[in-house]
């Protein structure tokens, strides 16, 4: 979604515009009639309705969105002593204004179906002002209908900023193809997925955005040439975007080739996510597409009508996660420890934890349950502030729950310390479990527990 901002620019300037806005599937420029350099008014360029009645449509939309902002007024905050007029063009039969009052006596907002004037602030929000007016759609509106809905925004010195927004009933609606789990991938392989958008909305989908993000343990086995790959996701993640493709309701295209990823060998459990959108609509809500990259130096990216196996899985909006679970292990081992002294005494206790490999699992979690006899004076200890620290380890019915974090690499150990007060002859124990997720298919369970021994 481009929103478009009611500031006086030159010509050849606002002419530039156009011709950009053109290239995206939008047009326009709007109009103003302020003087002033910074006061502005801020709509959609084109925004989106749901058919009447209809509560579907894209996850995570962005709201319809309206600032306006008057940087010569006194006080531009918590005050009514400006005017937002908006009005719909034509008969009102295909979209309709609605007022949002949360205060039934004296509303900051009044008017028509087809004609609303508000009272606002100089500097107002419809995301966070009281009441707010925005399109809908009517009753007899019908996918593809469209109107024009205007505003203007009226200063304390009488001025006038003025913007308008094309406004179209029925979305695009871009899903993509998933597959929940991939099972069994072989470590070092190379996963190839197809890529598949469809378009489950109302109306066509006028060019598509396409973000796909690999987790560690994964890599783009190549780099599509109209792609771009920002830096600062150190090669997880490739931004594409095909502004000429065309997807009309109910159809779906596969882009080729495929995607393929390069496994590691080495870790046990990784993912990839896919988000598509329309490009005149943007990404979901609050979701984060870095600007810049260069541009891959592989094959470029080509879209075609999806076909019968194509079409078979299941398509999600949003965030699209896939999980891949590789056809490897990790063997963890814990040791024992055997600790001597008279009563009272005190003994530092290394509880150890090794990961044999020869692959890397998610995060594992020591479990330390302390001789009988044994009180704990030490444990270890996190820093959550400069000088303030607090126990690394939780404590559960007499059972110390330490999180191996990331897990360890193949070959690494990790060692906990615990100081115990001595109280005679008792044994405890330390154990290694899975923290979350399928687990570590740990081959030998048996070195997964040890004992922790006071002798007499």
């Amino acid at each position: 979604m481009i929103e478009r901002h009611g500031v006086r620019r030159p010509a050849a300037v606002c002419l530039a515009l156009v011709v950009l806005l053109s290239l995206g599937g939008l047009t326009g420029c709007g109009a103003l009639l302020d003087s002033g350099e910074k006061s502005s008014l801020s709509v959609p360029d084109l925004f989106y309705l749901r058919p009447h009645g209809d509560d579907s449509g894209p996850e995570k939309k962005t709201p319809f969105h309206v600032r306006a902002e008057d940087v010569t007024a006194e006080s531009r905050a918590g005050t009514q002593d400006h005017r937002l007029t908006v009005d719909v063009t034509g008969s009102g039969r295909a979209v309709r204004l609605k007022i949002s009052k949360i205060r039934k006596k004296n509303p900051r907002c009044a008017g028509t179906a087809t004609r609303v004037v508000c009272k606002v602030s100089g500097a107002y929000d419809s995301w966070s002002d009281l009441d707010r007016v925005y399109p809908y759609a009517a009753p007899g509106g019908r996918p593809g209908d469209s109107a024009t809905v205007r505003f203007r925004f009226s200063t304390r010195k009488g001025k006038t900023l003025s913007a308008s927004t094309r406004v179209v009933v029925g979305e695009p609606v871009v899903t993509v193809r998933t597959t929940k789990v991939f099972e069994d991938v072989g470590p070092g392989s190379v996963l190839r997925t197809p890529v598949v958008v469809r378009n489950t909305g109302e109306v066509p989908v006028r060019g598509v955005g396409l973000r796909i993000a690999v987790g560690s343990g994964l890599a783009f086995e190549e780099r599509y040439g109209n792609c771009r790959y920002p830096q600062a996701q150190k090669g997880h993640l490739a931004v594409c975007e095909f502004p000429r493709l065309r997807i009309a309701p109910g159809k779906a295209v596969v882009l080729r080739p495929g995607l393929a990823l390069d496994v590691s060998t080495t870790d046990m459990y990784t993912s990839f996510h896919q988000e598509a959108w329309a490009l005149d609509m943007g990404p979901a809500r609050y979701g984060v597409v870095p600007e810049g990259g260069d541009p891959g130096d592989g094959p470029r990216l080509t879209t075609g009508a999806a076909r019968g196996p194509d079409l078979k899985g299941t398509f999600a909006g949003g965030d699209a996660w896939s999980e891949v679970r590789v056809d490897t292990y990790a063997d963890f081992e814990v040791f024992g420890v055997e600790v001597s002294g008279r009563r009272g005494s005190e003994h530092t206790v290394r509880l150890k934890v090794r990961n044999k490999g020869p692959a890397t699992p998610g995060s594992t979690t020591l479990l330390f349950t302390p001789p009988e006899s044994a009180t704990v004076v030490e444990q270890p200890m996190e820093a959550i502030d400069e000088d303030v620290y607090e126990p690394y380890c939780d404590l559960d019915k007499g059972t110390y729950s330490c999180l191996v974090q990331g897990g360890l690499q193949p070959g690494e150990s990790r060692t906990f310390e615990f100081g115990i007060r001595l109280g005679g002859p008792s044994e405890g124990s330390v154990r290694v479990t899975d923290t979350d997720g399928p687990g570590r298919r740990d081959p030998d369970p048996a070195n997964d527990t040890a004992p922790v021994t006071v002798l007499p």
